[in-house]
């Protein structure tokens, strides 16, 4: 089992002094039989008036921080050491009768799962739904989890990653024709095509990491975004179309929730002349240490632009 010191750095300067609204920020990891955190801390500058936790609706650890001075750079520091349990797809089991593709949710889940089944993007000509019929067979031999790593691997294969540093997402439309994306977009896809066809799905924010020199990873530099999907027996299974992963291996939660926008890392507003703005930096660094070897993966990643003097902020893949 590795352990994995992670430091994450979100820098914003200003040419200007300037004052800040309250941030909400979603850097602590998710802790789970499979992630166990040993160690957390952050550290804000300039140092917050009044910092506080909470836990949103998702279970999502939130720290809320409200601001008194003014500044003209803002840095949000979150460093943590966890035990990380990688899990592949040879541990994916579902329940027999949702082995094969199509199978119902029971009536104990359902009710739990409805909002997660729900459709987030419209689809007048279903092309999402087209798209996503094309990993089902015709003859009724449909397994679960093959279909869904076909799914994940097809667009690894067949889309071109693209690295881009504006907020938001594309739509799944815009990314089927454009054939290419970045994490987020590719997870947004896969949890409109699954919800299509009547699978439970939730957006993934937190960090990928290589588990070993000889695997390759795609999505660095900063938050990287992938989906989960509810499969009975063997409950919330994560899926990273952009590397092709199913299972956790390389993959830490952060934050889990129904739509990208509630899963942003950090979030908050600042007023002061529109022109203040400089720029935004962030720096991810991954240093793995397991029994016999250790090995540090470092991603790091900066984007410079022009916005209001009021502004939503954030930084994923």
């Amino acid at each position: 089992m590795p352990v994995l010191t992670i430091r994450h750095l979100t820098e914003y300067t200003y040419r200007h002094p300037v004052s800040f609204g309250e941030h909400r920020i979603m850097m602590r990891p998710r802790e789970s039989y499979d992630q166990r955190l040993i160690d957390a801390h952050l550290d804000i500058d300039p140092v917050p008036q009044e910092l506080r936790w909470l836990h949103d609706v998702f279970g999502n650890s939130v720290a809320v921080a409200r601001f008194k001075r003014r500044a003209t750079r803002l840095a949000v520091l979150s460093e943590v050491t966890l035990d990380h349990a990688p899990l592949g797809h040879a541990d994916v089991e579902v329940e027999n009768y949702a082995r094969l593709f199509p199978f119902t949710y029971s009536s104990e889940d359902m009710p739990d799962l409805l909002r997660s089944i729900e459709r987030q993007h419209l689809d007048p000509y279903r092309v999402v739904d087209n798209w996503a019929r094309t990993f089902v067979r015709d003859d009724g031999t449909t397994g679960t989890v093959q279909m869904l790593s076909d799914m994940a691997l097809s667009i690894k294969r067949d889309f071109t990653y693209l690295a881009r540093h504006e907020k938001g997402t594309q739509t799944p439309i815009e990314t089927i024709e454009k054939r290419s994306g970045t994490c987020r977009d590719y997870a947004v896809l896969m949890m409109e095509a699954v919800r299509a066809l009547g699978f439970a799905a939730r957006f993934v924010s937190g960090y990928v990491y290589n588990p070993s020199r000889s695997e390759g990873r795609v999505g660095g530099g900063n938050t990287h975004a992938w989906v989960r999907i509810f499969l009975p027996g063997a409950g919330w299974v994560e899926f990273d179309p952009t590397n092709g992963i199913i299972g956790n291996r390389g993959l830490v939660r952060v934050a889990v929730a129904r739509d990208p926008y509630q899963a942003l890392p950090l979030s908050g507003t600042w007023s002061g002349f529109p022109a203040s703005y400089l720029g935004m930096n962030v720096e991810v660094e991954v240093d793995i240490a397991a029994a016999e070897s250790a090995t540090i993966v470092t991603h790091r990643g900066a984007v410079n632009s022009r916005i209001a003097g009021t502004a939503r902020k954030r930084k994923t893949c």
